[in-house]
C-alpha cells in the first residue's frame, strides 16, 4: 500500500504543529520521521491515524484521497499505530487485549470468541518470534513485550502501514535491537512502516528513507548513510556537540556516603547487596549496569521511597538514612526520576504547578495555607525560558508537552534550587539530540557549583562521557569502581559480573 500526506496542516489556536507536510511512503518501506521534541512528528502521524481532523492538507491511499473521522476509519483503511505510550488495560490478558475493540465472536452463537483471540496471539508471535503468553496479564509483562502486545493487535487488524511513535523510548538497548529486527522482518513482508523517533543510531540502523521535520515544517530528506553529524544538525537546524566538553572536576569535600547498604524486598529477594559508596562536592559518579542490576532500587533508596534493610547514608556529614522523602528534599537531595510519567509529575497539573511540585511550601511560592499562583506563574516562565521548555502556555496541563519538554520540567525543577546531592536516573531517555546536549550541560554545570551527582544511565556512551568515575553495578553489588576513561571492553566485563581485577587482566593481555 502506498501511503502519502499532501500539504497536511494542523493548528492549535496560533500554534501551526503541522506546516504544509508533504511525505510518501512506500510498500515495505521504512520510512523514519526524525525531528526534535516538539517538532510535531506525532501529530502530523494523530492526523494520519484519524485522532485529529487536519486543517488543511489531505490523505491518499494508493492514489486516493481519503477522510478518516477515528482511528476505526484509519484501521479500516489498514493504519495501525502503536503509541509512544501504550494503549493497554493492564488487568487484562494479552488475548484480552489485542481482542479489545474488536472482538471476534462465535459464527454460530456470536458471543465473544477467545479462543479465536488466543489463536490470532500464538500465530502473529510464532512468525515473529514474539513469545508472548496469550493469558500473561499485562502488567506482569515487562516493557518491551508489551510492545509486542500492541504490534500483534496492529497485525491483527490487517495493517499495511505500521505507524511506531517514539518505540524506543521506553526500552533497553537489547529490546531495541530485537525491535529493529522485527521492523525489518515486517518490512520484508510487505509492511510499510513509519518510524517516528530522535534516536541518530537507530535511523541508521533501521530505515530506508528519512524525512526530517523542524518546527512543524520538512526541512529536508536524508539517506541512513548520513553521518550523525549532518543528521543532528538537520534536525536541530544549528550545529550540535554530540560529545560532551567540560573541564576536569575540582571535587570537595565528600557529599555523600553510602554504607554497606543493602534492601531486601518482601519476596525475599537482596536487590541492593552492601553496597559501599562515596560522592565528593563537584563530581560525577556514573552507575553503569545492564538494566535490572539494582540501579533503580539504590536511587530510590538514596532519595527516600525504599528504606534500607541495613546500611547507612549520610550527606554533608548528617546520617539522613530515616529521612522521610520530603526531609531529603528539603536537606538539598534532587531526583530525576527513570519514569517521568509515573514519578517525575503531575500529568493534569499545569507546567507551572509541577515546576514547584517539590517547593510549593517555601516562602517564596505560598503564604500561610494559601499558594501564590503569580509568584507560580513568573517562577514558571523564567524557568521556561532559561531551560529552553518549548509550550505555548505554562498554564497548560503536562500533558500538552512533548516527552523531551516534559523532561525538561523535571530537570528544571529540580535544578532551580540548591542542591547538596543530584540523583539523575536515565536522565536523556526518550529525548531528542538537542534536549541532550541541553540536559548534558545543564548537568556538568550542576557538578561546577560544588552538587554531588549520581548518574544512572543505560546509555555506556552516556556513563563515559558525563563521569568523573564509574561504579559498575551487578546484581545488586558494585563490581568496582574505576576511571571515567577505561575501556568498552573491560567495563564490558565488570556489567557481567566479572570482578574488577580480572576484567582488567582480561583487557591487558
Amino acid at each position: 500500500m502506498k501511503l502519502e500526506l499532501v500539504g497536511i496542516t494542523k493548528k492549535f489556536g496560533p500554534l501551526i504543529a503541522n506546516d504544509h507536510i508533504n511525505i510518501e511512503v512506500e510498500p515495505g518501506q521504512i520510512h523514519a520521521l526524525l525531528g526534535e521534541n516538539g517538532a510535531g512528528k506525532s501529530t502530523l502521524m494523530n492526523v494520519l491515524y484519524g485522532l485529529y481532523e487536519p486543517d488543511e492538507g489531505e490523505i491518499r491511499i494508493n492514489g486516493k484521497p481519503v477522510a478518516f473521522n477515528g482511528p476505526g476509519d484509519a484501521v479500516a483503511a489498514g493504519i495501525g499505530m502503536v503509541h509512544q505510550h501504550f494503549m493497554l488495560v493492564p488487568v487484562f490478558t494479552v488475548a484480552e487485549s489485542v481482542a479489545l475493540g474488536y472482538e471476534p465472536t462465535h459464527p454460530l452463537f456470536g458471543m465473544l470468541n477467545m479462543s479465536e483471540a488466543k489463536k490470532i496471539v500464538k500465530e502473529t508471535s510464532k512468525r515473529f518470534g514474539f513469545d508472548l503468553d496469550p493469558n500473561a496479564k499485562i502488567e506482569d509483562l515487562p516493557v518491551g513485550s508489551q510492545q509486542r502486545v500492541e504490534i500483534v493487535k496492529a497485525l491483527s487488524r490487517k495493517a499495511e502501514v505500521l505507524i511506531l511513535d517514539e518505540p524506543t523510548a521506553v526500552l533497553t538497548p537489547a529490546e531495541t535491537d530485537e525491535l529493529m529486527a522485527i521492523m525489518k522482518e515486517l518490512a520484508a513482508a510487505g509492511t510499510s512502516i513509519v518510524f517516528i523517533t530522535h534516536k541518530l543510531r537507530e535511523v541508521r540502523a533501521v530505515a530506508d528513507k528519512i524525512t526530517v521535520i523542524r518546527r512543524g515544517k520538512v526541512v529536508g530528506e536524508a539517506s541512513p548513510e548520513s553521518s550523525e553529524t549532518e543528521l543532528a544538525n538537520l534536525m536541530v537546524g544549528r550545529s550540535v556537540l554530540l560529545k560532551v566538553e567540560k573541564d576536569p572536576p575540582k571535587p570537595a569535600p565528600t557529599a555523600l556516603s553510602v554504607k554497606n547498604l543493602s534492601y531486601i524486598n518482601d519476596d525475599g529477594v537482596v536487590l541492593v547487596d552492601d553496597v559501599d559508596l562515596d560522592v565528593q562536592a563537584g563530581e560525577i559518579l556514573g552507575i553503569a549496569g545492564v538494566q535490572g542490576n539494582g540501579q533503580e532500587e539504590l536511587a530510590e533508596l538514596l532519595i527516600g521511597l525504599l528504606q534500607p534493610t541495613e546500611g547507612t547514608i549520610d550527606l554533608n556529614g548528617e546520617t539522613i538514612t530515616k529521612h522521610t522523602v520530603r526531609r531529603r528534599v528539603d536537606d538539598g537531595v534532587g531526583f530525576i526520576p527513570e519514569d517521568r510519567i509515573e514519578d517525575g509529575m503531575v500529568a493534569d497539573f499545569s507546567v507551572a504547578e509541577n515546576l514547584v511540585l517539590n517547593q510549593y511550601r517555601s516562602k517564596k511560592f505560598s503564604r500561610g495555607l494559601s499558594i501564590l499562583p503569580k509568584k507560580i506563574q513568573q517562577n514558571a516562565e523564567k524557568l521556561r525560558e532559561e531551560f529552553d521548555i518549548r509550550l505555548t502556555d505554562v498554564s497548560y496541563p503536562m500533558t500538552t508537552l512533548s516527552g523531551g519538554n516534559q523532561q525538561k520540567v523535571i530537570v528544571a525543577r529540580e535544578m532551580s534550587r540548591k542542591l547538596s546531592l543530584l540523583v539523575a536516573s536515565q536522565p536523556t531517555r526518550g529525548v531528542d539530540v538537542g534536549s541532550i546536549e541541553f540536559i548534558h550541560n545543564r548537568i556538568v554545570k550542576e557538578r561546577d557549583t560544588g552538587t554531588g551527582v549520581i548518574l544512572i544511565s543505560s546509555e555506556l556512551d552516556e556513563i563515559q562521557s558525563l563521569s568523573d568515575r564509574i561504579a559498575v553495578m551487578y546484581r545488586g553489588k558494585i563490581v568496582g569502581i574505576v576511571p571515567s576513561h577505561t575501556p568498552n571492553s573491560v567495563l564490558g566485563l565488570m556489567m557481567a559480573g566479572v570482578p574488577m581485577e580480572e576484567a582488567m587482566e582480561q583487557e591487558a593481555s
